[in-house]
């Protein structure tokens, strides 16, 4: 059942009064909370999460404002919007988002702020996987990001599994999306912003190129894979890896594992042979803490987590999508005793 997310009356008031011009100017570009300077000839673009907003960027170029609402290490699962995020989308022209039932508390903000702009779905024409940890197959065609796997979805808030930006040819497509719904706002900069699309879309053929050329190095039987929370599907799909499970057993992250499913986690390490347990930049890792030593192997954490729900703060490993995956696929990489290939020119 889809969750009813309100939005209060006190931050309805909030923004109400910041639209008569008690509040201050909106947010940078990349959501530093900073007042930007704001070209009154460019497009005003409110983008969600930390990924889609990357990719909004990389395509606006300087045709469009981004103002980002979810910050660095921020759930977007659980996100609660400010009054300062409603005035955003007060003055907004297009807002961007993930999209595939991630954003549940959108559709009330977007109401209590009184948007009447485009809202550029990403996640449109990418169809949804809902197979959890520990059900993916090995092998899955990489050029194929439209057929989804059967099996029963997890247990949380999604049925279908949001995080398709984990795998760049469905990043790639995201890509294209919110270029042709950027183009079709502002018909103006339409070639400007292709151009871009197609520049950073090089980039993520690299991106994808280098993860395929080093992961097949590993033996398929060795590709194991448990992560913090289920979100990293597309991911493991596109390049043949077994996900032997995730400490919290759903596509949310807010979710909370049992005792028995604790136990079958740490079963389920012992008897594959998987040496390590992966915790994410954004959560706790206390419980993948103890499941590894449970089990034990290794966990990586603090510095060495990976970027999953959210990409990291400025100077960080995972500032930006394509250092967010590349530092994923290296520890991944030596989590498995492999040492990766030099990145191609194109991500140097």
């Amino acid at each position: 059942m889809k969750k009813t997310w309100m939005i209060s009356a006190a931050v309805t008031a909030a923004a109400a009064l910041a639209l008569t011009g008690c509040a201050g100017a909106p947010s940078a570009p990349g959501g530093s909370g900073s007042p930007a300077a704001f070209d009154p000839n460019a497009l005003s673009v409110v983008a969600t999460t930390t990924q889609v907003a990357d990719f909004t960027r990389e395509v606006a170029g300087s045709s469009a404002e981004v103002t980002q609402l979810i910050q660095p290490n921020q759930s977007a699962h659980t996100f609660d919007p400010s009054a300062a995020d409603l005035v955003a989308l007060s003055k907004a022209d297009v807002v961007v988002k993930n999209g595939a039932g991630l954003e549940e508390w959108l559709d009330d903000a977007i109401d209590a702020s009184g948007f009447s702009g485009v809202v550029i779905d990403a996640s449109s024409g990418i169809s949804l996987d809902d197979t959890a940890a520990g059900e993916h197959d090995q092998g899955g065609d990489a050029d194929d990001v439209t057929t989804p796997r059967t099996a029963a979805p997890t247990k949380g808030a999604h049925a279908e599994n949001p995080h398709i930006w984990t795998d760049p040819k469905r990043a790639e497509q995201m890509v294209h999306t919110i270029a042709d719904g950027l183009a079709a706002a502002y018909p103006h900069d339409a070639s400007a912003i292709q151009d871009n699309a197609v520049a950073y879309s090089s980039k993520l053929d690299a991106l994808d190129a280098w993860t395929r050329t080093n992961v097949d190095t590993v033996p398929a039987a060795q590709r194991l894979f448990v992560s913090n929370h289920d979100a990293f599907g597309y991911f493991v799909e596109a390049y043949g890896i077994d996900y032997v499970g995730s400490v919290i057993p759903s596509f949310d992250d807010n979710a909370e594992p049992s005792a028995a499913e604790i136990d079958q986690l740490v079963a389920a390490i012992k008897g594959t042979g998987t040496k390590a347990v992966f915790s994410e930049a954004s959560l706790s890792p206390k419980t993948a803490d103890t499941i590894a030593k449970e089990a034990g192997v290794r966990v990586y954490s603090g510095d060495d987590a990976l970027y999953g729900d959210s990409l990291g703060p400025a100077g960080s490993d995972g500032a930006t999508y394509l250092a967010a995956q590349e530092h994923n696929v290296r520890l991944l990489l030596e989590s498995w005793g492999v040492t990766p290939t030099p990145l191609p020119p194109a991500l140097g």
